[in-house]
Formats: C-alpha cells, structure tokens, sequence
C-alpha cells in the first residue's frame, strides 16, 4: 500500500468518526412522565378556594425545577359528574388551568380540547370547589397536548428546535407511536416528555419507562 493511499484511508476513518459524533442522538431514550388530572391556580382563585393568604403546603418536588405537587386538593364539577381530589401543583400562576384526560371529560360531561399549555382562550369550562369556596372557570379546562420538555443541551443533542412536533415510540407488548409531541426547550428543562393518562394506558406505559424519537421522515 502507498503512502497517500494509507493517508487517503485514514483521512476517510477519521471524518466518518467526526460525522458519527455530530449526528444527533435520537436513539436516547426519553423518560415518561404521566400527568394524572391536576390544576394549576392562580393566587385570586386559591385566595377563594381556601381563604384569604392562603399557600400551597408542598409534599412533593416534580421533575421539572420549581414545580410540585401540593397537599392541597379541590373537586371539579361538570354537568353530568364529580371529580374529587383533583391535585393541585404549585407554585401559583397568573391563571387557572385545569388539565384532564378525555376520558375525565366523559365523567364530568364536558368536552375539553387539547391544546398547548397557557391557550385556554375558548376552552371548557367547569365549577371548582374547595374548603372555603368555589370558583366558576367559563374556560381553563384542556387536555394537554403531549409534550417533551428538554434543556438546550438536550435540544443540540437531538437537533431540535423550540416549538417543533415530532414523533415518539414506544417498545413492549402495547407499543405503539404518537405523533404531533410539542418539543419545549429551556434550560433548566429537564428531559421528560408527559403523556395523559389515556395515552399512557394506551401504551402500557407507566412512569419512569423510555420512549424513543423515531427518525425524520419516518412519522
């Protein structure tokens, strides 16, 4: 073998190592989180809800820093059923948003539409009730659109961009995909994508268990 065809074959080694470096890693897997019913108060609904000066007693930390899950609880009603203790999570925000699956909708007889977390312009709505009060929300009521939340680092590693929709996979005896998973990057996200209830059991998954992106092109 000549010197430059020994040099030619080890250029070519070498750029197909760095190739296989900058290749995104969609092969990771991403954790599931599984978000059973649960709502999001703003400080005027609490205030009534539980009294005036009322804070939310923390029991559990979530996932994603700075939210968790509240001790506290409060009872939805709809026009053809009852859901109580629906949990709430902290900390409070500038609205209510309550997040059902579409099988809680069943039970409670309104039909709440999936949407992004923060566009509840136009949604369900349903009567809050807690210890000291209740609160009628004429919209605040989804199914939360499944979602991935990722760091920046998480968001280079798969080449994604803030905002897009991919396409997960899950492995097992119910595996299955989901299309149309909103990509949500900040940084301090930690990777996790969140799935209702309905969509979980529709793929015997449950929490902690690993879904995969499936390639571009191949939704």
């Amino acid at each position: 073998m000549t010197e430059r065809k020994i040099i030619e074959e080890a250029v070519t080694q070498v750029l197909a190592a760095l190739a296989r470096l900058e290749t995104p890693h969609t092969d990771m897997g991403i954790p599931v989180g599984i978000s059973n019913r649960h709502i999001h108060l703003s400080a005027d609904h609490l205030a009534i809800l539980f009294g005036s000066g009322y804070s939310l007693t923390k029991v559990k930390d979530l996932k994603q820093v700075g939210e968790f899950a509240a001790k506290e609880t409060v009872t939805l009603i709809g026009p053809k059923g009852v859901l109580q203790g629906v949990r709430i999570l902290g900390p409070v925000r500038g609205f209510t948003q309550v997040e059902l699956s579409r099988t809680d909708g069943f039970i409670l007889g309104i039909a709440p539409p999936v949407r992004d977390s923060g566009d509840i312009a136009g949604s369900a709505g349903a009567v809050i009730a807690g210890p000291q009060g209740t609160v009628t929300l004429e919209e605040g009521v989804i199914c939360a659109a499944r979602h991935i939340h990722m760091s920046q680092e998480d968001a280079r590693r798969y080449a994604l961009a803030d905002g897009e929709r991919v396409t997960i996979a899950a492995a097992g005896g119910r595996g299955g995909s989901l299309a149309n998973v909103l990509v949500r990057i900040q940084p301090d996200f930690r990777l996790e994508c969140h799935l209702d209830t309905d969509e979980a059991n529709a793929l015997g998954l449950t929490n902690g268990d690993l879904v995969r992106l499936r390639p571009r092109g191949g939704e």
